[in-house]
């Protein structure tokens, strides 16, 4: 398309390939000196609206810094920014590299800028563009509340360029955009550059999911391929008939279960290797096949090495294996056997790789080259492989539709789907993408169908304010400022949007409320006065009632307690009623459930629910000594013994007593209302319907008023909440207009999710006096989180480790408590899994022993986890080092950071 405004003119003529609208309607914009907000697909070219705010900034002689949610993406861009513009002018600065950080162009994790915002970095000055990739990360539940911190308090004068997945309100959030920011066009692009065919592979056919033909006929609804359906609903049925074979082909021979058997085979997944090789017959490859654990990728992979399954040729073998040398010639010798590092190399040989966050970093940045290249052209991956990183295929294959969301099993949302397909086809490369999906018994084709063409995944924000947050916001704009930011953020506008609703309700029924007053003669007139006292009478009536439902429960309590074995009853009505005998008696204060045998031979507990009398006893009857009341022997002589006791059941003619019968303040209320002028009227009858219609619609209203208090302010409230309970720490001083303390500023220092306990730990001095592995060691106990359950026991390899673990767990405890007076979201508990492992690593022990002293059951931790853990240890030591009163502690900090980053924790740290 062509581009008319002179800088984009020049940007555009350095591209190879022409713009599309979208592109030259957001660029055009942020020439224009607008923030922009980017919605679309995956694949579509989002990016290079991020790169003309890299054009426009070094144009005009200014910074752009170019966020990302993780470090490969990060790493990625730089690469690709450093083969644009030149090392000298492109930076990156994550949590483990900093590459020239006053290059007027920096690559940097999210966090990164909200780190250097409440510093308030000099590296912010002359910045005038902000690009923040993946903007739809805001909705993550742990990191989302960055991405807003930086939209927040960003300087207004700086262009926010957000580039987002594709979302269903785009609006909403360019709208709140607007408010906080500015000028924001929002641009929506929801065509795939490269078009998506979609398919279920049934064993193994290659089924379309949808019928070009029907729906190539514009027809309203899409139409599954009928074909597809037929097919699948055979399987179902040879499966079902496999089912009830089975239990009845059991000791019939070999022919006997010949049937039985062939159905379980025809229903059984197709293997791995025979998926791959299917696909590469159909001219599908390159492929990600997305299976939800990491486990599961491995197994693929170790499937397909075990077959005959390879995928290149001997001249690509052999430019694998020196991309693999390339990568991995830091890698210490004696470590490469337990990473695996064989069987992984032979795979890539083959033209086969696994992809998830268990692996090596390195391992991973090598399997994205070689797949990138076209070397390697089938990777299972976990979702985690879907967040942006440029990996296009022309295939997606989905084994299941239903993962692990961190705490339950839930089956995929069209959102999910969507960013997993966005995957499959290869810009430039591919005249069409392909997504497959795996059908097994379960799978229904409509389900399918339904996830591929829903449009609806709406952006909700994830932020909330926490400790570390509220002592930055109180330290650079107060308290009340900081209330005021807190509702500009976009959780409070979808919150105060969603009780619009609400609002109008109210206004509506305010509004019938009035007339409905003025009929009955105002607020002041005779008949609401009138309705008061009706009102008040019900509420007493109602009072009286529920009084003597609980006398009446309290009496029969009493009476089952009191029962003895052998005690002869009366069941006064229900299924049960008649004669019963107690075989087991029950004094429970609360809730007493004797054991009964019934005239009808039933036996079974009773409760006070079944005797709305007291259960007096009608006599009694000898029984044996022991009575097993589960056989029908048992029970039927018995109960023609009960029957023979010549005790009747009788019925039970006692009138209750009302307990309104002596109530006084009921006989005023009834007085008061028989004299009342309006209880006279012949149009009482019409006012009093009139006047419940009004209580009703009052009470509705003060209802919805309720949940209007409870959703705005919301934020404000827990800012308000989270800010007494820093007081009480001296983390911030007491009043109405409270400063940060020096404990508080060091909180301000601590970007952890366990930011208060930290704080608190280097407050007391609780980790002074350890070693630098010692340290690294109780330090990993508030960064480490088991997949498993956490072990809470503070256990470590010394003393000193030992004690100041219980220490921190004791400070956690009071703080626990602390939390929930409050109501507060708690800190999440120390977790000792990883105590050892980093201990022997930071001892400068073997890899081999790192892991395994990590491991959960014998089973160690996997090279890439290790290293994630490890540097995420380094990450918190380093705000220690920064953040320690004790000067000690702090050059403790950095010799655990020094003898931390060794070996493969070193390797490829960017």
């Amino acid at each position: 398309m062509t581009v008319s405004t002179s800088e984009l003119q020049r940007f555009a003529g350095a591209l190879n390939f022409p713009l599309d609208r979208f592109q030259v309607d957001a660029c055009t914009a942020l020439e224009a000196g607008h923030g922009v907000l980017v919605c679309a697909p995956t694949g579509a070219g989002k990016t290079v609206i991020g790169e003309f705010a890299v054009h426009l900034a070094l144009s005009a002689g200014r910074k752009c810094f170019y966020t990302t949610p993780i470090k490969a993406l990060s790493n990625q861009k730089f690469a690709d920014l450093t083969a644009r513009y030149g090392r000298e002018s492109v930076g990156l600065l994550t949590g483990d590299s900093s590459i020239n950080p006053d290059a007027p162009v920096v690559v940097m994790t999210t966090e990164v800028l909200r780190n250097m915002l409440y510093a308030s970095s000099d590296a912010l000055r002359g910045l005038s563009h902000v690009v923040m990739d993946e903007v739809h990360y805001l909705a993550d539940r742990f990191r989302g509340a960055v991405w807003e911190e930086v939209i927040l308090h960003l300087s207004q004068d700086v262009r926010l360029v957000s580039l987002s997945a594709t979302v269903s309100n785009a609006e909403e959030f360019g709208a709140w955009m607007e408010t906080v920011r500015g000028d924001t066009t929002v641009v929506v692009d929801e065509n795939r550059p490269v078009p998506l065919s979609q398919h279920i592979m049934v064993g193994r056919r290659l089924f379309d999911l949808f019928d070009s033909r029907a729906n190539a006929d514009g027809a309203s609804k899409v139409v599954v391929d009928k074909e597809l359906v037929r097919h699948v609903k055979q399987r179902q049925a040879l499966d079902h008939v496999d089912r009830w074979q089975a239990p009845h082909s059991r000791g019939r021979g070999r022919s006997g279960g010949g049937g039985s058997y062939s159905g379980s085979v025809n229903n059984r997944p197709l293997p791995r290797p025979e998926v791959i090789a299917r696909l590469d017959q159909e001219g599908l490859l390159p492929a990600i096949t997305f299976i939800f654990s990491r486990a599961g990728c491995d197994a693929a992979l170790t499937q397909c090495l075990r077959s005959r399954l390879a995928l290149t040729t001997p001249e690509q073998a052999e430019e694998i294996r020196y991309i693999v040398d390339k990568h991995t010639s830091e890698l210490p010798r004696q470590d490469l056997e337990v990473l695996g590092f064989w069987e992984w190399r032979e795979a890539l040989e083959r033209g086969l790789a696994a992809h998830h966050a268990g692996m090596l970093p390195v391992f991973r940045h090598t399997v994205e080259e070689l797949f990138v290249k076209g070397l390697v052209r089938a990777v299972f991956a976990t979702e985690t492989l879907a967040l942006g990183i440029n990996m296009p295929a022309r295939t997606v294959v989905l084994e299941k539709l239903v993962k692990y969301n961190g705490e339950t099993h839930a089956e995929l949302t069209p959102g999910e789907y969507t960013q997993l397909t966005g995957r499959a086809g290869r810009r430039g490369i591919d005249v069409e993408g392909h997504a497959v999906v795996l059908w097994q018994p379960g799978t229904e084709p409509t389900e399918v169908a339904g996830l591929a063409s829903t449009r609806t995944f709406p952006l909700r924000s994830s932020f909330r304010p926490g400790y570390n947050m509220s002592i930055n916001l109180v330290e650079q704009f107060g308290a009340a400022d900081s209330r005021a930011l807190l509702e500009r953020s976009f959780a409070q506008f979808q919150a105060d949007r969603s009780v619009v609703g609400l609002v109008r309700g109210i206004e509506r029924n305010e509004t019938t409320l009035a007339q409905l007053g003025t009929k009955l003669g105002g607020p002041e007139g005779e008949y609401f006065e009138y309705a008061s006292l009706r009102e008040r009478l019900k509420a007493r009536e109602k009072t009286l009632e529920r009084q003597g439902r609980q006398d009446r429960r309290d009496k029969a309590v009493e009476s089952l307690r009191a029962l003895k074995r052998g005690d002869v009853v009366s069941i006064p009505s229900g299924r049960r009623s008649g004669l019963a005998v107690v075989l087991e008696p029950d004094d429970d204060r609360g809730d007493p459930r004797p054991l009964f045998l019934t005239e009808d031979k039933w036996a079974g507990r009773l409760s006070a629910a079944d005797f709305p009398s007291p259960a007096d006893p009608l006599g009694r009857m000898r029984l044996p000594r022991h009575v097993d009341h589960r056989t029908a022997r048992t029970r039927r002589d018995l109960a023609a013994a009960l029957r023979s006791t010549g005790i009747t059941a009788g019925s039970d003619r006692r009138r209750r007593k009302s307990t309104a019968a002596d109530d006084r303040e009921l006989a005023t209320l009834r007085r008061s209302i028989r004299s009342h002028p309006v209880h006279s009227r012949p149009d009482r009858d019409e006012l009093g319907r009139v006047g419940e219609r009004y209580n009703r619609i009052a009470r509705e209203t003060e209802t919805m008023r309720q949940k209007v208090s409870a959703t705005t302010n919301s934020l404000a409230r827990t800012f308000d909440r989270i800010l007494a309970l820093l007081a009480e720490r001296d983390y911030i001083t007491t009043g109405k207009s409270p400063t940060v303390t020096e404990n508080g500023s060091r909180l301000g220092r601590i970007y952890s999710e366990s930011d208060l306990l930290v704080a608190e730990c280097l407050r007391q001095g609780l980790w002074r006096g350890l070693s630098p592995a010692e340290l690294a060691a109780v330090v990993s106990a508030v960064v480490y989180e088991s997949r498993q359950e956490g072990d809470p026991i503070p256990h470590g390899p010394t003393g000193p480790v030992r004690f100041a673990l219980g220490e921190t767990v004791r400070v956690w405890t009071e703080l626990h408590a602390d939390e929930i007076r409050h109501k507060l979201p708690p800190t999440r508990e120390p977790d000792m899994g990883f105590v050892k492992a980093v201990y022997r690593w930071a001892s400068d022990n073997s890899l081999v022993d790192a892991l395994l002293a990590a491991g959960d059951h014998g089973k160690a931790l996997s090279g890439g986890d290790f290293v994630r853990w490890c540097r995420q240890v380094i990450d918190l030591l380093d705000q220690v080092r920064l953040a320690a009163p004790d000067p000690e502690l702090s050059k403790t900090a950095a010799r655990a950071i020094s003898a931390l980053r060794r070996g493969v924790v070193a390797v490829d740290a960017a």
